[in-house]
């Protein structure tokens, strides 16, 4: 890393200028932002609740798909709040310290959502490729053998990686075109040698989303082996896992392709990779929820009763 020259300045002040591009028109980003946020904030608070309420949902998958509800109910919470009072009144500041916060929280538990699929895709296995076995192997005390390797990856690399990025001295400008404190939007601010943060964003990249892709991928084919050797008993079960599968190739789509959107030379205009990375982040906390109300019956029916208490309940009582 080069060292500061005299007449340079390290910024600890940055302006978030994501969708600038649409001038007079950008406060009306704020109605669709808003309204998605809200559907987030709603279906999966919904959904914990069912989940959290229902003895019966108590199940490992239905507790890992809460665990999920409760990472799609935070992270808008982290970017999105800002990001509405940026479009409504033009505040766009940000410090040094509140971006690498607000990047270390969103990367986090990003990381973590990814891992939550792989955990997924790990009772699926469990469940269909061996089943007698089932209940023993999800048991907690074995379970988190599992989990607190994997949240320890997570943490020390996005700890790594933003901490890195909090030692460089931003020159080159203090105006990131982005939303939110994304790692590449503020590491490209900096002068002298970014080697290192590049090759570790790379290498975090590489082993969070692509290790649990391919961990998931993996198990995916052996759960398809077992069923087609198991015949048709084999193919209703396989049914379980179509939810799944949709969630981790939606997700997983809109996050490679925002991750080489910022790393691959391409012609995309500004606003349309500042739309993806957003969407990256905030699509599948609204998908999510819904998908899985949708595809998992015992959700759906026990969501089902509880909105229909909550319209007819008041309406008995007034009477």
């Amino acid at each position: 890393m080069e060292p500061l020259r005299a007449n340079d300045s390290s910024h600890k002040h940055f302006i978030l200028n994501g969708f600038d591009e649409l001038g007079a028109l950008r406060p009306v980003l704020f109605v669709p932002f808003f309204l998605m946020f809200v559907a987030s904030l709603s279906a999966n608070s919904l959904l914990l609740y069912v989940i959290v309420s229902q003895r019966s949902l108590h199940s490992p998958m239905c507790i890992l798909i809460a665990g999920m509800a409760c990472v799609d109910l935070s992270l808008p919470l982290f970017f999105v709040p800002n990001m509405l009072l940026s479009f409504l009144f033009d505040w766009r500041g940000i410090s040094l310290i509140g971006c690498l916060v607000q990047m270390h929280f969103i990367h986090f538990v990003g990381a973590f959502q990814s891992t939550l699929l792989v955990w997924m895709a790990l009772d699926r296995y469990f469940a269909i490729c061996t089943p007698l076995q089932y209940h023993e192997r999800m048991a907690l005390p074995r379970f988190l053998k599992f989990v607190v390797p994997v949240l320890i990856r997570n943490f020390t690399l996005n700890t790594l990686m933003v901490s890195l990025a909090g030692m460089l001295p931003f020159c080159v400008g203090n105006t990131m075109n982005h939303c939110f404190c994304e790692h590449m939007a503020l590491v490209r601010l900096a002068c002298g040698n970014t080697t290192i943060n590049n090759l570790v964003g790379l290498l975090t990249a590489f082993l969070i989303p692509v290790a649990d892709f391919i961990f998931i991928t993996v198990s995916y084919v052996a759960i398809f082996s077992s069923v087609l050797r198991s015949g048709r008993s084999g193919v209703k079960a396989l049914h379980t896992c179509i939810t799944h599968i949709v969630v981790i190739t939606v997700s997983l789509t809109i996050a490679l392709v925002a991750f080489l959107s910022y790393r691959i030379r391409n012609d995309l205009p500004a606003a349309v990779r500042v739309f993806i990375s957003t969407m990256y982040l905030l699509f599948p906390s609204c998908f999510n929820p819904i998908i899985y109300g949708i595809r998992t019956a015992e959700i759906r029916q026990h969501v089902l009763k509880t909105l229909t208490c909550c319209r007819f309940v008041p309406t008995v009582n007034y009477f």
